[in-house]
């Protein structure tokens, strides 16, 4: 179990905040006999998508709707204790060119950090949400997400994803590209039907092989094309590629989504929906769907079960970590050693140091991968590491938890780089800074690689210092050791830690 993490009691409230491309949605849960119970639930579209501008800013206007919906959001999440609710950035924010400049606000008008995910993460979680919502089976299910920026394709089998797509294709965002004045005609449909269709064959044929017995949709798109489909008596249950047809038909016909063209479509979702229809269009086009049912649970629910399993010691994280040192032949001893010694030196200033379980659970997974770079060369191994946490695909984790990872790691030997860790967020920088150090420590007192490491006597802590105090005899018995930490003084410095020695 994560060392922050903390048994969930029944009773216990939950929240998960989804700043989506075209709505944001925030659930309040109450955690019951392993479940979450929903008690609340807000929604308001903000169309973060159509704010992004070219040069990757966001719009004054669709900046100030996000920003005002986070501070109603934050106003009913007042009281609730940080580790119980998460709020996740998806597609637009990923694509900011700055992304701390929006996030910043929006996190003091929330009152919570906010995590900004991956499209694979995003797709990991959509498939919690969805799974706990079906009746238990042994058979592959597609699940179909189309957001307003992007559009995640699962394949997977009870709980547990096999193949997470994300592609950048959604509602909002495809019909500002292929309807920008909100005339639609023949041919831009079947220009964006092509273009679209195009995106999806890079992985169609593995999904097609893979295969599934039940397709969902997991958004509001989905359910709204679904309603729409039942208005128009088109094919009974979900969606069909003959209801898909009469709605597209119906638009081209009309020239635009012009209110009553189709009938159940609310007024609210008329302007993006030429773009949903013609995704879930060419999907089933390229994935050989034959029907499409919605799912009324997506990422929000996903979220709140992620949480329930960390708190029960289910953390993806911890799993994503041990496949990657496996995956680069890490050995795990020595990894193990370094691991435990790190540790003790933690437990040792945690107080003094301000360090709470999130930095013990990221020197922990840092020292179990911090080697993964030889498996490419020794020589700049630890940037070949860093290079490879920064860009992998990490299941339960967001890319702010990549970016620490990645920066405490490619610092653990050679002359620390405190570039990498100004490039994170200010509230992780003095932790990753401190992390570092420690790790730094721990490699330096397991160098030998042997299971008699080479312990101090006591380690004491000031606010910016750590203090090894040595048995007597030691450097006699240690003295490439002691070598090591002498010169290790000026290296923690850079990282503002005062490295102190002195003998028991």
């Amino acid at each position: 179990m994560p060392a922050h993490a903390r048994p969930l009691r029944d009773g216990d409230l939950l929240a998960a905040v989804d700043l989506g491309s075209n709505s944001f949605h925030m659930v309040v849960a109450r955690y019951e006999q392993g479940a979450p119970r929903l008690i609340d639930r807000l929604r308001e579209s903000v169309r973060l998508a159509a704010g992004l501008r070219t040069d990757g800013t966001l719009d004054p206007a669709h900046r100030a709707l996000a920003l005002n919906c986070l501070s109603r959001f934050g106003q009913r999440l007042a009281g609730l204790r940080p580790e119980r609710v998460r709020a996740v950035a998806t597609n637009t924010v990923r694509r900011l060119r700055a992304p701390q400049g929006f996030l910043r606000p929006a996190e003091r008008a929330l009152g919570h950090s906010i995590e900004v995910v991956s499209g694979r993460e995003e797709a990991r979680l959509i498939w919690q949400g969805v799974s706990h919502a079906l009746p238990s089976s042994r058979r592959n299910r597609l699940v179909i997400d189309v957001g307003g920026g992007s559009t995640e394709f699962i394949i997977g089998r009870g709980l547990e994803p096999r193949l997470t797509e994300s592609v950048q294709i959604g509602c909002v965002a495809s019909t500002l590209r292929f309807f920008p004045d909100g005339r639609i005609t023949r041919r831009r449909w079947r220009q964006a039907f092509d273009e679209i269709g195009v995106l999806l064959q890079q992985f169609a044929a593995q999904y097609r092989s893979a295969g599934w017995h039940e397709a969902w949709g997991a958004s509001g798109t989905v359910k709204a094309l679904a309603a729409i489909a039942r208005a128009l008596d088109a094919g009974g249950r979900g969606l069909t590629t003959p209801a898909l047809d009469a709605m597209g038909e119906r638009l081209i016909r009309a020239g635009s989504a012009r209110e009553n063209v189709l009938p159940g479509l609310s007024k609210e979702r008329a302007p993006i929906v030429a773009g949903g229809i013609v995704i879930v269009q060419a999907a089933f086009a390229a994935l050989g769907i034959e029907r499409l049912d919605a799912c009324d649970n997506s990422m929000r629910e996903g979220l709140l079960w992620d949480m329930i399993g960390r708190a029960a010691g289910r953390d993806p994280r911890v799993g994503s970590v041990q496949a990657l040192a496996r995956r680069y032949g890490t050995e795990s001893a020595q990894a193990a050693r370094v691991a435990g010694v790190a540790d003790e030196l933690l437990l040792a200033v945690q107080h003094k140091w301000r360090l709470d379980g999130n930095a013990r659970d990221t020197l922990a997974w840092a020292a179990r991968v911090h080697e993964i770079g030889l498996s490419i060369a020794h020589s700049q191994h630890h940037r070949h590491a860093g290079y490879i946490l920064r860009h992998s695909d990490l299941a339960g984790f967001n890319r702010e938890e990549q970016q620490l990872l990645a920066a405490v790691v490619e610092n653990h030997r050679r002359k620390p780089n405190p570039a990498l860790i100004n490039e994170l967020p200010l509230r992780l920088r003095e932790p990753a800074a401190r992390v570092t150090a420690l790790l730094r420590l721990a490699v330096l007192l397991c160098r030998a690689r042997s299971a008699d490491v080479p312990r101090p006597r006591r380690i004491e802590a000031g606010t910016q210092s750590i203090r090894l105090a040595l048995p007597r005899g030691w450097s006699r018995s240690h003295p490439l050791t002691l070598a090591d930490l002498q010169a290790e003084r000026d290296s923690l410095k850079a990282l503002g830690v005062r490295l102190l020695l002195t003998r028991a």
